[in-house]
């Protein structure tokens, strides 16, 4: 990671998002010495819930063996398999054998999704997450996902859309692990990356403050916003009301 942009980035972040959360980060790589594996003792079902320790600073990293999830393992890449009657858990269930989740109206809808849901596979063994203000020169993050609250969103979602003319942001529908690492990955290597509103996932939501979302975007976006920010809405005195507003939190 270029030294000279992280730290222009934590000041940009400072000044225009007045202390907000700074994001984590996370890229696949073959060094284990990247990060250490999260602690078994508090290892977290959800993948979502055990990034709560990143948000504080601890840099973690993940290999197929220590994430319990099976959703898990999949929207991050380390296998391909899906559970028994999973058409069934997302939708209606079975009577007297398999709780639905009736996140999907029947078994047939979630056949039709699951046929056009985009695959990811790990190129690598490992998978670490590292805070922003945590990462070395010898990493190379991939993927930033801000966890943030409406106003800090207002200005990620209007800075992703600054310089383009279609709508550079998506909120597709999944689970919450994929908003903020499958499909924002997958953004990576498009001509035009899009940003990811995410972590509308019902089942996600109680491991993340009622009052936040997901906001994902492969690097290679996050770079074209930050060399946006000091000609952008953000230097107004309309974004001056709301930054405002944003430090009295």
């Amino acid at each position: 990671m270029d030294t000279k942009i992280k730290e222009n980035f934590v000041n940009l972040w400072a000044k225009y998002f007045n202390g907000s959360e700074l994001p984590i980060t996370f890229f696949y790589t073959d060094r284990e010495e990247s990060a250490n594996p999260p602690d078994p003792s508090s290892a977290h079902w959800c993948v979502v819930g055990g990034l709560a320790s990143v948000r504080a600073g601890e840099s973690i990293r993940h290999d197929a063996s220590s994430i319990i999830c099976p959703g898990g393992k999949k929207y991050l890449g380390f296998s391909d398999e899906i559970m028994p009657g999973f058409e069934y858990f997302l939708s209606t269930g079975v009577p007297g054998g398999l709780e639905g989740e009736r996140y999907k109206k029947s078994p047939e809808l979630v056949k039709q999704m699951m046929e056009k849901v985009p695959t990811l596979k790990a190129p690598a063994q490992f998978i670490v997450f590292k805070r922003w203000d945590m990462l070395t020169e010898s990493d190379n993050p991939e993927v930033v996902i801000f966890f943030a609250r409406p106003d800090v969103l207002s200005g990620l979602f209007t800075l992703a859309n600054f310089d383009q003319v279609e709508n550079s942001v998506l909120a597709p529908f999944g689970s919450g692990c994929s908003s903020i690492i499958q499909y924002p990955y997958l953004e990576k290597d498009s001509t035009s990356p899009k940003a990811i509103i995410g972590l509308f996932d019902v089942s996600a939501r109680p491991f993340v403050p009622e009052d936040t979302l997901a906001f994902a975007m492969p690097m290679n976006k996050l770079l074209t916003m930050i060399h946006n920010m000091e000609e952008s809405f953000l230097i107004t005195g309309s974004w001056d009301n709301v930054r405002n507003r944003i430090a009295a939190h």
